[in-house]
């Protein structure tokens, strides 16, 4: 980058809730000194951290970070807390922008709002791009090379750069423990066709049944695609039935035209905030990036945060605590969003895609119950009729959202002049 260039400020997003952060920071931060964003006088890297602290019981400490090696290589962290965000609600509405209740669908309870909040003070304190990061995910990619691993640094921040001027959204690729499902070995209780009437009862375009069977077949986990960084070839991102798939983590924003944005949402208790996204922005220009980040969704490789590069990795087992209890938290986060991608993507056959879907679980959800040795999986029946009784509420908060986003919008263009 030419030392006549106009400087870049570009906001690092993340929404997290695991006593590991500061760790998951440090590793980022080394990543971007390596590849040479890091003391750049073009470019400012500011940190936007929401979190959680009763996600798995953390404290203030667990976040602030106080490395005066990471503190000297940062322009700026942004720490949104309760207290922050609370305060920002407080100016919004004594200026008569926003009511309570509309400010509350921005940046209200949920992983949704608290995206809204990175978002939107990423925006307001002038950032030219935002890329969010998961805190169980790292710039590194496995690449499977006859019985062993080929580990491979990814400049995963400057793929985004380098791609976001010419798009408005980017985001890239993940492998590693993907999706936080148990490798399962099929039996009377549980057979493969009974596994995949589940899946294809909770799936979108993404969790399907076709891309958890590969992932099974290669003991639960995803390798790196050897041609994608060969290639290193961006693709345009193009619409299928009313969406254009992204993922919540290793996603690029571009904030030079705000107006362009939309924001995050997903029903009360839910996931789905990134496959809400995808389905506002068949207009928008979004690409995807040869870049890969290891998603490590069990926790099962935090050596890696430390340097420690496992030659092979191990298939996740099914156990009564961790494995099952993870498996059950996501499956019902996948339930409990699906009567609204339903209700927006398949409005017209909206009834009768619910009635197959309630006949599959039905089916289904008592050999899942029986396979785990775990009743609480009867749960998905009730919440898939829970949401599905208050699918036109979140369908009218969704859209309210966006209108609320909106006004903040026309606000922060004004405050920003962009």
């Amino acid at each position: 980058m030419d030392s006549k260039e106009k400087k870049i400020n570009i906001g690092i997003g993340f929404v997290t809730g695991r006593k590991n952060f500061k760790n998951v920071i440090k590793m980022y931060v080394h990543n971007w000194k390596e590849s040479g964003l890091i003391h750049n006088d073009n470019i400012g890297i500011h940190l936007f951290i929401a979190y959680d602290l009763h996600y798995t019981n953390t404290v203030v400490n667990d976040y602030t970070i106080t490395d005066p090696k990471i503190l000297e290589m940062m322009d700026s962290i942004h720490y949104l807390n309760n207290t922050v965000i609370l305060s920002e609600i407080e100016t919004l509405v004594k200026k008569n922008i926003v009511t309570l209740e509309e400010a509350e669908l921005i940046f209200g309870e949920g992983y949704a709002m608290k995206r809204n909040a990175v978002l939107y003070f990423a925006i307001k304190k002038g950032m030219d791009y935002l890329v969010f990061f998961d805190d169980d995910e790292y710039p590194i990619a496995n690449i499977k090379m006859n019985n062993t691993i080929l580990w491979k640094g990814e400049n995963v921040l400057l793929t985004h750069i380098q791609n976001l001027k010419y798009a408005d959204i980017t985001h890239g690729y993940h492998c590693g423990y993907i999706s936080p499902m148990p490798q399962l070995e099929f039996n009377s209780k549980l057979s493969e066709n009974d596994f995949r009437i589940f899946i294809e009862a909770v799936s979108n375009d993404i969790i399907n049944w076709q891309s958890v069977k590969t992932k099974m077949e290669d003991g639960g986990i995803t390798y790196a695609d050897v041609n994608i960084k060969t290639n290193n070839k961006t693709i345009h991102v193009k619409e299928t039935n009313g969406m254009k798939f992204i993922s919540g983590s290793n996603l690029g924003f571009n904030l030079t035209k705000i107006d362009k944005i939309f924001p995050f949402y997903n029903p009360p208790g839910a996931r789905g905030e990134d496959t809400f996204l995808s389905t506002c922005i068949c207009n928008r220009v979004v690409k995807k990036i040869p870049c890969y980040t290891f998603h490590d969704s069990f926790l099962s490789c935090e050596q890696l945060l430390f340097g420690s590069l496992p030659g092979n990795l191990k298939s996740i087992k099914i156990d009564p605590g961790t494995t099952t209890q993870r498996f059950l938290k996501v499956a019902i986060g996948w339930i409990r969003y699906k009567p609204l991608l339903l209700y927006v993507t398949q409005n017209k056959n909206y009834e009768n895609e619910i009635a197959l879907i309630r006949e599959k679980l039905k089916h289904v959800v008592p050999c899942i119950c029986n396979y785990f040795n775990e009743d609480k999986f009867e749960l998905i029946l009730d919440e898939f009729d829970y949401f599905h009784l208050h699918v036109k509420k979140h369908y009218e908060d969704f859209k309210r959202t966006q209108v609320v986003w909106l006004k903040l919008i026309n606000v922060l263009k004004q405050s920003n002049n962009k």
